[in-house]
């Protein structure tokens, strides 16, 4: 897929609000009373279709949870009908007609496959249905697109891999476990990414696509010592905190000690370890903010509102220029860790200090009241 972002915001804390009262002023003037364009077409609903809750628990946990009642606050009568797909790609796709033959009007989807997605989207159009990509880039013209800036995701990733190996990293062999090769946002993870590393270490010795599985990057990490030799890894790249805690794991099991090892999604477990320093870091995308931009033009869309009012920047892709809104990622280490996730209202600290990191907390100044 090929794909070109512009980028019109900046800055994590200011893109919410400002995206918050342009909706808040939108809504109110079409009305909250539901008597717009949905209202008389007699459906209100708004399908959801998640990829997976295996290697990521941030869907159910968080996403879900967070769009239904974002929506529910944006439309009283308006309702959410949820489907996870668990990583089957087919299983997605029956839950997408079955949200169809319902007559649902508005689909947000974060696709297990997006390359496949295209006729999906024509089908949907042909019976007046409009599609929103949430996360993941779904192929064929959907209404919109809500992420992170991914690319930025990715370099972010690089360069706390190079801050985690100070002035060991120009001497550096990086084994790099990316996500997968039928998910875009991952496709951008590894080129801001390489990006960032290129050039500042002296090898990428191993590289191999994980496929978003904690065992297959156990795997490839164990294939990576084989092939390298067990005092030639210096740091792993991996994509995402399910599968940095199998290589962390399969690395303890080697033998081997204090390879930094960094991933992405600040799930609690992952920012235990960051604590403890067995995780050089994960990335912190607010869920939130999305899942509330995902809703508010989800809203729009159903009431027939233009949703270029609010998602103000633009992705190419294969010709089309996708309204999006993108947000910025943030980087969490030991030292960040009370003033992002907990700061950012994420975890409270009583949930990540329990009895078994209640040290490392304190270490890292963190009080649990």
């Amino acid at each position: 897929m090929n794909v070109v972002t512009r980028r019109t915001t900046t800055g994590t804390a200011a893109v919410p609000l400002a995206l918050a009262l342009t909706l808040s002023l939108g809504l109110t003037a079409c009305g909250q009373d539901d008597s717009g364009k949905a209202a008389a077409s007699g459906n209100q609903t708004i399908g959801l279709l998640l990829p997976e809750n295996a290697s990521s628990t941030r869907y159910e946990a968080f996403d879900k949870p967070m769009i239904e009642s974002s929506v529910a606050g944006l439309c009283t009568k308006c309702t959410v009908d949820y489907a996870n797909a668990d990583g089957d790609e087919a299983k997605q796709k029956r839950q997408f007609d079955a949200l169809l033959a319902k007559g649902v009007k508005v689909i947000v989807l974060d696709p297990v496959n997006s390359k496949i997605t295209a006729p999906w989207i024509e089908d949907a159009s042909r019976q007046g249905t409009k599609v929103i990509a949430y996360d993941r880039l779904a192929a064929g013209n959907v209404a919109a697109y809500v992420s992170f800036d991914n690319e930025r995701t990715g370099q972010l990733q690089g360069q706390a891999l190079l801050d985690a190996l100070g002035p060991k990293a120009a001497g550096a062999q990086i084994v790099m476990i990316n996500g997968s090769e039928t998910d875009p946002n991952a496709v951008s993870f590894k080129a801001g990414a390489h990006n960032t590393l290129d050039g500042k270490v002296k090898s990428i010795g191993y590289e191999k696509w994980g496929e978003w599985k904690p065992a297959i990057a156990a795997q490839q990490t164990n294939e990576a010592i084989r092939n390298l030799g067990k005092d030639n890894i210096q740091a792993v790249y991996a994509a995402n905190d399910g599968m940095a805690a199998s290589v962390i794991d399969t690395l303890k099991a080697a033998g081997l000690k204090n390879i930094p090892v960094g991933g992405q999604d600040a799930s609690i477990d992952a920012v235990r370890r960051v604590l403890s320093g067995e995780q050089a870091y994960t990335i912190y995308k607010p869920y939130k903010p999305e899942a509330d931009a995902a809703a508010n033009i989800a809203v729009y869309v159903l009431k027939g509102l233009d949703v270029t009012s609010v998602a103000s920047a633009v992705t190419n892709s294969n010709g089309m220029r996708i309204p999006s809104i993108l947000l910025t990622p943030i980087v969490v280490t030991k030292a960040k860790v009370a003033v992002t996730v907990i700061g950012g209202g994420l975890y409270k600290a009583a949930e990540i200090c329990n009895e078994q990191y209640a040290e490392a907390c304190n270490t890292a100044g963190i009080t649990v009241k």
